[in-house]
Parts: C-alpha cells; sequence; structure tokens
C-alpha cells in the first residue's frame, strides 16, 4: 500500500498533521487534492465539519471533482457535523473521541478500505465550547492511535481565530505541520511521553489557583 502524502510531502511515519489555513479557498485548494487521491485509490474518508457548513463542504468537494453522491453512496465518504463527533452530547470528551478513532480505524479495516482518510475542522475548540479545555491533551494522545494504525489524520485550524498561546500548544501536540501550502516536519513537536505530564501538571496548578483565588472572595 503506497504511503499517503500531502502537497507533495509523506506523511509516514507521524500522520497527524495541524493545517493551518487563512480562508477556506485556500484550505480547499490545498486539501482536495488529499481527498480525492485517497477516494480515487479505494480508501475511505471521514471529515468532521462545522454543521452550518455540511453543504458547503459537499459542494467544495464536487468543484474539485470529487464523485461525493457515489462516495457517500457505498459509505467510502462520511461527513460528520462535529456535534456528531468532537460535541457528541453537547461537550468535547477526550477519552470518548479518541475510542470513536480507533473505532473508525477498525471499521474502516472491516469494511474492507485499505486505509482511513480523516479531517477535522477544529472551529468548535476555539470558541470557549464545555470540554475544550482537554483538546491538546487530546491531540497529544491521537499520535499514538495514528501511528499505530498507520491512518493520517489533518486537524484544520483558521489562524486568524489561533491565539499565540494556543498556537504554541497545537504545534507541540503534532508532528507535522502545513502553512501556505506547505508541508513541515515540526520543530516544536513533543512527543505525548514528555508533553502530557507536562500538561497534566499545568492542568493541576491552574486547579490551585483557580481554588485559592475563589476562596480569597
Amino acid at each position: 500500500m503506497i504511503e499517503p502524502s500531502l502537497s507533495g510531502t509523506r506523511l509516514d511515519p507521524y500522520y497527524h498533521v495541524c493545517a493551518f489555513f487563512n480562508s477556506r479557498d485556500e484550505e480547499y485548494d490545498v486539501l482536495c487534492p488529499f481527498f480525492k487521491d485517497g477516494l480515487d485509490g479505494g480508501e475511505k474518508a471521514i471529515h468532521i465539519v462545522d454543521p452550518a457548513l455540511v453543504q458547503d463542504h459537499l459542494s467544495r468537494l464536487i468543484a474539485h471533482g470529487i464523485d461525493t453522491t457515489a462516495c457517500l453512496s457505498r459509505a467510502q465518504l462520511q461527513v460528520l457535523p462535529w456535534d456528531e463527533a468532537y460535541l457528541y452530547g453537547g461537550a468535547f470528551d477526550q477519552d470518548r473521541m479518541l475510542a470513536m478513532v480507533e473505532a473508525a480505524c477498525d471499521q474502516g479495516r472491516a469494511d474492507g478500505f485499505p486505509r482511513l482518510r480523516i479531517m477535522g475542522n477544529m472551529g468548535w475548540a476555539l470558541s470557549g465550547t464545555p470540554g475544550s479545555e482537554q483538546l491538546i491533551e487530546y491531540e497529544a494522545r491521537v499520535n499514538e492511535v495514528l501511528a499505530r494504525s498507520r491512518q493520517p489524520a489533518i486537524c484544520v485550524y483558521d489562524i486568524a481565530q489561533v491565539s499565540g498561546t494556543i498556537m504554541m500548544d497545537i504545534l507541540r501536540s503534532h508532528p507535522l505541520t502545513l502553512l501556505n501550502g506547505v508541508v513541515h516536519e515540526n520543530p516544536f513537536y513533543t512527543p505525548p511521553d514528555i508533553l502530557l505530564p507536562q500538561l497534566r501538571v499545568r492542568a493541576t496548578q491552574r486547579a490551585s489557583l483557580s481554588a485559592r483565588t475563589a476562596g480569597s472572595h
């Protein structure tokens, strides 16, 4: 099986990409060849998008030469609104989402697809959604799932929505980054066995500070 590539760069052995875009036009111009390559090769795709933009997403895939009707009819393409994936039940739960990714990878293989390509729009995580404080820990943990199953995933971020602080955390949790249409091996990437303890210490410190602040009133 040929290893997947994005913008001319092979994704193995990492498979997990944070992709930053300045516009939706740029996003689809860069990603649709990756989507089409997988679908044309008989692979499965799961796209998780803003519920308000499901039809727009499908229209843009069609405009880039993807036969969405055929792909949807044979369950080769699934387009999920993010409230049926990341925010199922009204809040983000990293353990549930990790289990969903693992189950999707297993199901894809059981259904006879040689590979699953996942794309998730992460706009939900940048607006204070319940559970979004778990985002970076999830992004770190999912690396192990993707590397083990050899399934690529692209996390799409609107660069205008990302603050400097969250940008560094996103970079630390993704081994590959896509910016200005080019994939780079990310020098800021921190392996999960190092990053996760740091994140948990930071969460404990924040909880302690919050408790002290509340007790002072």
